[in-house]
């Protein structure tokens, strides 16, 4: 695939991010602000907003543009330009898993998934091989494949793995060039985390794709495919805390976004030891707040 198109592609799915942070009926920020939130040119960004026109999710007319509908996620690109099955598999298997409509323990017949996802068995059986190495499935000993589940162990330790992903991705990104795209985009998300801020009392049930978008970007200077794996996993489980537990969301959210722009104000200063500290910090908390959350299946 040619890299323009994989940018527009990337670009694109940016701009889906952004649009899941607003309401229906926002406007959206200028061509240029756009710009810098997805990293590419104004040409490719109204590519962009013409196919986000075609979905029905945004109305643009001359300057102005507005939220028709929030952002679906058959509405994303793939980024390899191929048949994204296998991320639609993982999402849908993944929300059965993490919305507990099963319980831990439970043996997996490969022929009833496969007819409730819609693939082929043998699609099904790679992708739970891929998935066993996370330790949300295992083989069982006389054949199949066991569902392990989400519990409070495999919580912790997948929260003290992000921990060394998050703060490896840091300590490059404090040392990326001035002209990286990340630098962009970081300057997109403050200004995102501040609107988000003075709105909070009505709108604070739109952190949470914020907060996919903050981490996804800190992310964004590692190259590494074993990690980008990981990270589709976990961005997926703690997307999914903020839905288990409702209490005190609103407080929350708000500290989170305090917490997010001490890491963007060090980063953008270049100090990579104040980023670190503040990245711990904040990683400490949805640490907490996600053992917490489990406490409401009984799990935690």
């Amino acid at each position: 695939m040619a890299r323009n198109d994989i940018r527009y592609r990337q670009a694109h799915n940016r701009l889906l991010d952004a649009c899941a942070t607003l309401g229906p009926g926002a406007a959206l920020p200028s061509e240029q602000v756009l710009a810098e939130l997805a990293g590419v040119s104004r040409t490719v960004v109204r590519r962009c907003l013409t196919r986000l026109v075609d979905l029905g999710i945004i109305v643009w007319q001359g300057r102005d543009k507005h939220l028709m509908r929030l952002p679906d996620p058959g509405d994303r690109l793939a980024l390899d330009g191929g048949d994204n099955g296998r991320d639609q598999l993982e999402q849908r298997f993944l929300d059965w898993v993490l919305r507990f409509d099963v319980p831990a323990d439970t043996a997996l017949s490969v022929a009833e998934l496969s007819r409730n996802f819609g693939v082929a068995q043998h699609d099904l059986k790679e992708f739970l091989a891929g998935l066993s190495r996370f330790g949300l499935v295992a083989r069982r000993p006389r054949g199949g494949w066991m569902l392990r589940g989400f519990t409070k162990d495999f919580a912790i330790e997948l929260s003290d793995f992000r921990l060394v992903l998050e703060l490896d991705a840091i300590a490059k990104l404090a040392e990326a060039p001035v002209d990286h795209p990340v630098w962009q985009r970081l300057s997109a998300l403050r200004a995102a985390h501040l609107a988000l801020a003075e709105r909070i009392e009505t709108d604070f049930h739109e952190f949470p794709k914020l907060d996919e978008a903050f981490h996804e970007a800190l992310n964004s200077v590692v190259r590494n495919r074993f990690v980008a794996e990981s990270q589709k996993v976990i961005s997926l489980i703690f997307h999914y805390h903020y839905m288990w537990d409702k209490t005190e969301e609103k407080s929350r959210n708000r500290a989170a976004i305090q917490e997010h722009l001490a890491i963007i104000d060090a980063l953008e200063a270049r100090d990579a030891g104040r980023a670190a500290e503040a990245a711990r910090r904040h990683l400490r908390t949805s640490k907490s707040t996600l053992l917490s959350s489990l406490r409401h299946h009984d799990l935690g």
